[in-house]
């Protein structure tokens, strides 16, 4: 799913509350340490909004940061209200939010969102903590969009979002399947949508400035390929790559059992 979700009060309200279990650190190991993360600031005035939009914002320590959020009312009441329905195959209590640092295209640290099983939440922040010490670039980390039945995204559209759980069908780039997918039960992920596409057997990509990447003979920033750092880092939690698949290819697309 493409679309941008509106940032929601739930992140502010879980980051207020311990966590769980924090991986973290600069090093390859990570420590017990949390380091706090503030609270995005509030909108400024009308008056000096245009003052304070050409200042950048104060970049990120080049440290690794990953915590899963525990499970809150309000994070249930937000999943009932965007990514999850009755009918899914997953209950609300089984997902977490997590929150993690990574590097982005213009070469800066930013904070990014995800909701993800709680099975598997753990093993997912080790995962993107490699991927940031291996400076793989994201566009952009956010929770997913609500799925809508029916519903095709923006064949045009630039969105390029990396995300986890959304209850939704298989989604190929010729529409959807009757079969739950993976990203339904919070065990799967798909990274840099746009530079890892699906594309069918005949070559077809839907999304139109995704195209170009259906070469993959191309080394481009964010795209992932055979045997490199973000396929050996889930591979290393269990996980299977789309990539691998046979004969559609869907190059973002990873998940627990591989569909």
């Amino acid at each position: 799913m493409r679309r941008r979700l509106p940032f929601v009060v739930l992140v502010l309200v879980s980051l207020a509350l311990p966590a769980c279990t924090v991986p973290v650190g600069a090093g390859n190991q990570p420590t017990k340490q949390a380091v706090a993360v503030k609270k995005p600031a509030t909108a400024p005035a009308a008056a000096s909004h245009a003052r304070a939009h050409r200042r950048r914002p104060k970049p990120l320590p080049p440290r690794f940061y990953g915590r899963v959020l525990p499970f809150t009312h309000a994070f249930a009441m937000q999943l009932k209200q965007t990514t999850w329905h009755p009918g899914c195959p997953v209950r609300l209590r089984d997902l977490r939010l997590l929150t993690m640092r990574y590097w982005g295209f213009d070469h800066r640290v930013h904070q990014g969102y995800m909701e993800i099983n709680e099975a598997v939440a753990h093993d997912v922040v080790t995962v993107f903590q490699k991927l940031f010490q291996a400076r793989f670039p994201i566009a952009e980390m956010q929770v997913a969009n609500p799925y809508v039945p029916g519903v095709r995204d923006d064949p045009r559209s630039k969105a390029d979002f990396t995300n986890g759980f959304n209850c939704r069908p298989v989604v190929t780039a010729v529409g959807a399947a009757p079969r739950w997918s993976m990203h339904s039960y919070g065990l799967a992920i798909d990274v840099n949508q746009m530079q890892n596409p699906y594309v069918t057997s005949s070559g077809f990509v839907y999304d139109v400035f995704a195209r170009r990447y259906r070469n993959r003979s191309l080394h481009l920033p964010g795209m992932i390929h055979p045997g490199d750092v973000v396929v050996r880092a889930f591979q290393s939690i269990g996980w299977h790559w789309g990539g691998d698949w046979t004969p559609d290819k869907d190059y973002m697309h990873f998940s627990v059992n591989g569909h």
